[in-house]
């Protein structure tokens, strides 16, 4: 009978049309009712932190990936227990459901475009199973040979990463006027470990006070690249007073101490050093192409596998298709597609057993696939375009292809932002997607700020009215028409231009004190291009997705550092970076490897601008991109900004903390004596999902307060360490107003539109968008300081368009202040109120690379020329520029 009952109410949960949510409370959510159609486009709006994501991935994803695991063995099952149910008292008509949430973190960089979308694993059974292999060949090989990260296809020398790192002498010694005693080798560290270097250098017989150019070459080749470890009693020289007793030293090598250091390491500013002295050139045996001679050798189309993931995603088709065997089994080895050989390959070809109809099968699947990206815009990538290089939008819409070729129908597809990175040009391929999957039956959740987005959408839920504890209520849900009704809705005035958004004048704007003039630029596809870059103003840079925007940024930090720090180079060093500083070892751990991901890359390589005309006009560079800051939970809003050391120093200042003799570092999470030890100060523990990816579950033991119970008996205005870790921005002004140095800070992040998140939130639950923002406000909490140039890395990613106002105020501020500010931007409003844009395209990949237009906003749209005009006349028809 209960059987019965049951599936009487499954059937009349299918029949009804709409998901509905009953009492959600995750996070900020106040026991929120809600009805979503089925079947639809329905968007989920609302100012940063507003609970939108709560509601969206933290209830409704979470819930029905809850009802999976139930849905399987008992084994998994446990797993729900481990990574928790969401707070609601109920869901019907929940369809399983696909999450496709922006990456946290950055990607490695053996991650590429073929690997995100499995083109890659498509292509190497191609090149296997039907590849023209050369005369003599031992036979086929396992498609894990066509694969620069298995050990069967990596080049050996460079462990299939195309470029090798090597030191030489100008690297290490680049003033040899010196003598090794005065630090001539600047390779070698300072302090206790040089002088061991030196004093060892000095037992061997050396003469370490001679000037290095003037030592014999044999000796300065053994000093700097011997692999001889040999072993010397040393008799140092201390200071007058200390005891001097001789140790066992042994020598190594300025080579084997750079290289050894920089691969074994786990400190990032110890690997940003060593970078300094290392040279990246492409591999001599595999010449960049990654892979074992042998699977070189093997060829399809006439093309290695190397060169065909070379090409842009949209000459492929063209070349695979023509390639392809009829299907049966006994057409010829494609002997017209290969220069190298008959194909038959005594069985290598397509011949016996079927392999010519895997081939075809594989071929076009291949293309198809690859259709749905060049139709997504992304032709202009190339299969082996690493992923660090890859916007977040680019990413999401190489998910979003994959997706599209899954044939899955009836489910809820939640998407985190999808037009985050996007010109309004790509937003529209984007959209035409997004109904695709719609039509084939889907339901698609879309958290979005882009109201674009929100006009095509058939249902709005509309989250607010504030951030945090302010919000986490539905102010409207319903046909987007509707949300004009609804006075308390922040969304409501930028959807139909009313209120705040309603149009008026543009700005006038600012002009230039001074210009920075770079000539033949050339990287990636930009070619031989000269730019004026305006001193003194906002500077908006434009142009669809691949046009340049970012080398060309990257180009200006590269040739502004080399002016500023010419004995480093443009290597990418962290005083390009506003980073922040903060004493906990968790604050800056997210910089490392995503270092790694770029040393060796385009980024660190060739030499700067040919020419470049008004640095003297600049003092200092500040680069403030969305790369995470941090890679764990360990680090955080909090120990990024440094406003926790002051939090630390206060509860070690209360009475209760000195009876106990507690200094500040009790009361950091890093540290043994205060943390807890399960989670070691985490406050989670990693769960591994099996067949899943692995995920964050609170600590059982101090459930998510990181510290052991004796640290949290300290209390200030009765509240523990924890807690305020657990307090929003926002609440902490209050509670820390008598802390000045916090005081600075927490003003700062509301400054930016951060007033809603925790001080604790790790790093690993933030967007792009939140921890450039983050990274900003840790830059102007310090003193201002004139002629400063900041670049800004599509800053109002994630932001809806109340809080890009707000992030906008700060801009025009250090503008106001004397300094020079260029955004990446595809944000129209953002563009309106730049003084001046560089437009570059015309589209993306080889068909950009070009500035097609440059000029005050207005000049833009009198001589509309390039893909953004158009967007742009509509903004300053439709919205304010503002300021």
């Amino acid at each position: 009978m209960t059987r019965f009952a049951d599936a009487e109410e499954h059937g009349s949960e299918a029949a009804d049309p709409f998901v509905r949510v009953r009492g959600a409370r995750e996070h900020n959510l106040r026991r929120v009712d809600l009805d979503i159609p089925r079947n639809t486009l329905a968007v989920f709006t609302g100012v940063s932190g507003s609970g939108k994501s709560s509601l969206a991935f933290g209830t409704l994803y979470a819930e029905a990936q809850r009802r999976y695991f139930e849905s399987v063995a008992p084994y998994a099952r446990r797993l729900i227990h481990q990574i928790g149910a969401p707070k609601v008292d109920g869901i019907t008509g929940l369809p399983p459901a696909v999450a496709l949430q922006q990456r946290r973190g950055t990607p490695g960089s053996r991650s590429t475009v073929g690997t995100v979308t499995t083109l890659s694993n498509l292509l190497r059974m191609l090149y296997s199973r039907a590849g023209t292999y050369p005369p003599g060949a031992d036979g086929r090989l396992d498609s894990d040979a066509f694969s620069a990260n298995t050990a069967a296809g990596a080049c050996p020398e460079c462990h299939g990463l195309g470029r090798v790192h090597r030191v030489t002498e100008a690297s290490l010694v680049p003033d040899p006027s010196l003598s090794i005693r005065d630090h001539a080798i600047a390779a070698w560290p300072g302090a206790w470990q040089g002088k061991n270097f030196r004093d060892v250098v000095q037992a061997l017989g050396y003469d370490i006070d001679r000037p290095w150019r003037e030592l014999p070459q044999d000796d300065r080749d053994f000093i700097l690249f011997s692999d001889e470890q040999p072993v010397v009693t040393v008799h140092p020289v201390r200071e007058a007073g200390r005891i001097q007793r001789p140790y066992q030293g042994t020598f190594s090598s300025a080579r084997r101490y750079v290289m050894r250091a920089f691969s074994e390491s786990k400190s990032a500013a110890t690997r940003r050093r060593m970078q300094r002295h290392l040279e990246s050139a492409v591999c001599p045996v595999c010449e960049g192409r990654r892979l074992r001679p042998e699977a070189l050798a093997v060829t399809f189309a006439g093309r290695s596998i190397a060169d065909l993931t070379r090409l842009p995603l949209a000459d492929l088709p063209g070349i695979l298709g023509p390639a392809a065997p009829a299907g049966d089994a006994d057409s010829p080895a494609g002997e017209g597609s290969s220069g190298d050989g008959d194909g038959d390959g005594e069985g290598f070809g397509f011949g016996s057993g079927g392999t010519g109809e895997a081939a075809a099968a594989l071929v076009e699947d291949l293309v198809a696939r690859i259709e749905v990206l060049v139709g997504l815009g992304l032709g202009y990538l190339s299969m082996d375009r690493t992923a660090p290089t890859l916007s977040p939008g680019e990413l999401q819409r190489l998910r979003l292809a994959t997706q599209l070729r899954s044939g899955l129908f009836s489910v809820v597809y939640v998407l985190d932002e999808p037009s985050a990175g996007l010109h309004p040009a790509d937003t529209e391929p984007l959209l035409d997607v997004l109904d695709r999957l719609r039509a084939e039956g889907n339901s698609l959740f879309v958290v979005e700020h882009d109201m674009d987005v929100v006009r095509r959408a058939g249902w709005v839920v509309d989250v607010g009215p504030g951030a945090g504890r302010y919000g986490g209520q539905v102010l409207y849900s319903g046909p987007v028409p509707g949300l004009r009704q609804v006075s308390g809705s922040a969304t409501r005035d930028y959807l139909f231009g009313t209120g705040a958004a309603a149009p008026r004048p543009a700005r006038t704007p600012r002009t230039p004190d001074a210009w920075l003039r770079l000539r033949g630029i050339t990287r990636h596809n930009l070619h031989d291009l000269a730019v004026d870059l305006p001193l003194g103003v906002v500077t908006a840079v434009t142009g669809v997705s691949g046009s340049g925007k970012s080398t060309l940024v990257d180009e200006v930090a590269r040739a502004v550092l080399a002016a500023l720090h010419p004995g480093d180079g443009a290597d990418g060093d962290d005083r390009a970076d506003a980073t922040g500083a903060s004493a906990d070892a968790g604050g800056g751990e997210g910089e490392e490897g995503d270092e790694e991901a770029e040393f060796g890359g385009a980024a660190a390589i060739g030499p700067v601008a040919a020419a470049v005309a008004g640095l003297d006009a600049v003092d200092r560079l500040v680069r403030v991109d969305q790369k995470p800051i941090g890679r764990t939970p360990r680090s955080n809003l909090a120990t990024y900004t440094g406003l926790f050391d002051a939090v630390r120093a206060t509860f070690a200042a209360t009475p209760e903390a000195r009876a106990r003799r507690y200094p500040p570092g009790r009361f950091s999470f890093n540290v043994a004596s205060g943390r807890c030890p399960t989670c070691q100060g985490e406050g989670f523990v990693a769960v591994e999902l099996l067949f899943l990816p692995g995920t964050y579950a609170p600590c059982p033991t101090c459930h998510g307060a990181r510290y052991n119970p004796e640290t949290l008996e300290i209390r200030y205005r009765d509240r523990t360490v924890a807690d305020v870790l657990a307090m929003s921005v926002d609440e902490a002004v209050g509670f820390l107003a008598d802390v000045p140095a916090a005081a600075r800070s927490l003003r700062t992040l509301q400054d930016v539109g951060l007033g809603y998140l925790p001080l604790g939130q790790p790093a690993t639950e933030l967007s792009g968008g939140e921890a450039q923002r983050i990274k900003l406000a840790t830059e102007l909490q310090r003193a201002r300081r004139g002629h400063t140039l900041y670049l800004l890395d599509e800053p109002t990613t994630g932001l809806h368009p109340a809080d890009t106002a707000l992030l906008m105020g700060q801009v025009q501020g250090l503008a106001d202040a004397g300094n020079s500010v260029v955004l990446v931007e595809h944000d129209m409003s953002v563009v309106a109120a730049a003084d001046w844009v560089l437009d570059l395209g015309p589209g993306a990949g080889d068909a950009g690379g070009r500035i097609v237009a440059e000029g005050p906003p207005l000049t833009l749209i009198r001589d509309p020329l390039g893909r953004t005009a158009p967007y742009l006349a509509r903004h300053l028809a439709e919205g304010p520029p503002g300021r």
